[in-house]
């Protein structure tokens, strides 16, 4: 299948490693130019590079160094990337995932540095490109989340609750921004190779005594597909919905878990 985005420029946030530097890869093979970032300049402009070596297509990456905890800096963010390709027509929102823990250690600061981390830079980058998407009446956004939204994961409080935020969210967005072409939806990927479930893997195996090898081993064996997620298995998936391919799906939280989420939606 061709989705063909070579007429398309793509935002895809936090894409200096794991599930956003799939993603900004993906889009890039299928010709979409890029505005990628990341807190650390070397780190990005790592990737531009791997990304460029790997196309066989000419595309434009714009690689910045964006934190985007702090609103200032998202607004530079869409600011430049406008001023160097005019509009925003993918936006694909990631930002890492708040960290582990018990409900009770958790502090109102906390609670609002993960609502500002997980749902904010949603909220303020969505706000930013959809002005142009409407006036071209074309427009895709695409949010990275976890199936923590379709089943509560063990331990993780905040982004259980948080995560449902963004949800509840991109819904009510969609059907807001359909007559204007625009669709809204998000990924929500299970257990997938990343460097974050890589260090929750080192924690849970100080923790237990076990091998990583062995926790891993466990992980696969409760998913009906018997292994863990690779970052590839949702770049897939988000590439797919940034296309035309996708024009009459919206408002969708698809799980990419290998069957393991227990819900029929």
């Amino acid at each position: 299948m061709n989705l063909n985005l070579s007429d398309k420029n793509a935002m895809v946030c936090a894409s200096s490693q794991g599930l956003g530097k799939a993603a900004a890869l993906e889009l890039a093979k299928e010709g979409a130019n890029l505005a990628i970032c990341s807190r650390d300049q070397k780190k990005i402009n790592k990737v531009r590079d791997e990304i460029l070596k790997q196309l066989e297509n000419e595309v434009e990456i714009l690689a910045l160094e964006i934190d985007l905890n702090n609103s200032k800096e998202i607004e530079e963010f869409h600011l430049r990337t406008t001023e160097h390709f005019d509009a925003v027509d993918i936006l694909v929102n990631n930002n890492g995932g708040p960290p582990p823990s018990s409900f009770e250690k958790l502090t109102d600061a906390d609670w609002e540095k993960a609502f500002n981390s997980t749902m904010m830079s949603c909220i303020r980058l969505s706000k930013l490109v959809i002005p142009k998407m409407k006036q071209k009446n074309w427009g895709r956004i695409i949010n990275i989340s976890s199936v923590s939204v379709k089943t509560p994961v063990t331990g993780l409080f905040l982004s259980n609750s948080l995560r449902m935020g963004v949800l509840g969210w991109a819904k009510a967005l969609s059907d807001e921004i359909a007559p204007f072409g625009i669709t809204v939806n998000t990924v929500c990927p299970g257990y997938t190779k990343t460097e974050r479930v890589e260090a929750i893997l080192d924690a849970q195996s100080k923790s237990s005594g076990l091998t990583k090898k062995d926790i891993e081993k466990s992980i696969a064996e409760n998913i009906p597909m018997k292994r863990v997620g690779e970052a590839e298995d949702l770049a897939g998936l988000i590439t797919f919905l940034a296309s035309e391919k996708a024009n009459y799906m919206t408002g969708l939280a698809v799980q990419v878990d290998g069957g393991s989420a227990r819900t029929f939606y």
